[in-house]
């Protein structure tokens, strides 16, 4: 809009117009009203949960890191900037490299043998006719079990003297142990545990991507000659249940990187670090030393080894995945 305006000359001329430009007002259309109205329910219905992300992930991330660079001591009022000593502190352990290592072998035991046994008693259960809620349901038992109650449980069938497994392998004749006061057989017998912690979860997913696989692809099998078990278990079931597989191998490979109550109830990384693992150190050096420094340090390169795992599993698995 434009409105004119009158000039007055200086040499008594008569006044000159000219014309000033006034901007309009601009009012927003009823699509950007639309837009931001569903940006502000959106943003206000994400804003709880995106502040609770920050609060009890992102922000103790940044603490950790941060405590992990000084030589902060728990209930210590000051505390020095180191850099990276800890971190250096930490690779030249040997207790920490034995849990390191610790932790990688059972890791390499726990996550294909629960594979491979969850989804073979999936199968025995998918082909069976009866009783099918009742092994679904005791299979999946110690899944549900608290912590207390099987330590108690592993605890009396291990004992040394009255232990239910060494009176059956001494009926036998077959030489006893003290399984988890011995070095050699500490670390496998916290690995058989953390099997059968996790069985029951594989299984009931096995179980529920057994139920989607369409018997058109088996009728399928069969007329190509693939009328052996093997055969179809070769070319229809493991094809198909590839994202269950995937996502197995990533949640049971977390649970055993996470492993830690077994070990603090049954061994307490005994005998010496035979039975350490990367948490029970983590747990070690910051609540029973009070080196919390040095025990954030653990627990950043925990993180850093945590997510390298998953990244590294989600892109080589998600490559041999058939997805429906």
């Amino acid at each position: 809009m434009s409105a004119p305006v009158a000039l007055s000359g200086s040499s008594g001329e008569p006044p000159a117009t000219t014309r000033v430009r006034i901007p309009a007002s601009r009012t927003a259309t009823p699509g950007q009203r639309q837009a931001f109205a569903e940006a502000l329910a959106a943003w206000t219905l994400a804003g709880p949960a995106l502040f609770f992300l920050l609060a009890l992930y992102l922000l103790p991330v940044i603490a950790v890191v941060l405590i992990a660079l000084t030589d902060w001591q728990l209930g210590g009022r000051s505390l020095t900037f180191v850099g990276l000593t800890n971190f250096r502190e930490v690779f030249a352990d040997e207790g920490f490299r034995a849990s390191l290592l610790n932790t990688i072998v059972y890791v390499l035991v726990v996550v294909p043998s629960t594979l491979m046994l969850g989804l073979l008693i999936a199968l025995l259960i998918e082909s069976g006719r009866s009783c099918r809620a009742f092994y679904r349901a005791i299979h999946f038992l110690p899944f549900m079990a608290t912590l207390t109650a099987m330590a108690i449980a592993w605890e009396t069938l291990l004992h040394p003297t009255i232990g239910p497994v060494n009176q059956a392998l001494a009926a036998i004749g077959l030489p006893t142990a003290n399984w988890l006061r011995d070095e050699s057989t500490a670390l496998p017998v916290l690995a058989i545990i953390g099997v059968w912690q996790n069985l029951g979860y594989a299984m009931v997913l096995y179980l529920a991507g057994l139920k989607g696989i369409p018997q058109d692809l088996y009728d399928a099998a069969d007329v190509d000659g693939a009328d052996l078990w093997l055969d179809r278990l070769r070319t229809v079931t493991l094809p198909m249940l590839g994202p269950i597989s995937m996502f197995v191998v990533i949640v049971v490979a977390l649970r055993a990187l996470e492993s830690f109550d077994a070990v603090k109830l049954l061994t307490q990384g005994g005998p010496g670090h035979a039975s350490e693992v990367l948490l029970y150190t983590l747990y070690r050096e910051s609540f029973e030393y009070l080196r919390t420094g040095y025990g954030a340090a653990v627990a950043v390169v925990f993180l850093a080894i945590v997510l390298t795992l998953t990244v590294i599993q989600v892109r080589v698995l998600d490559r041999k995945v058939h997805y429906q």
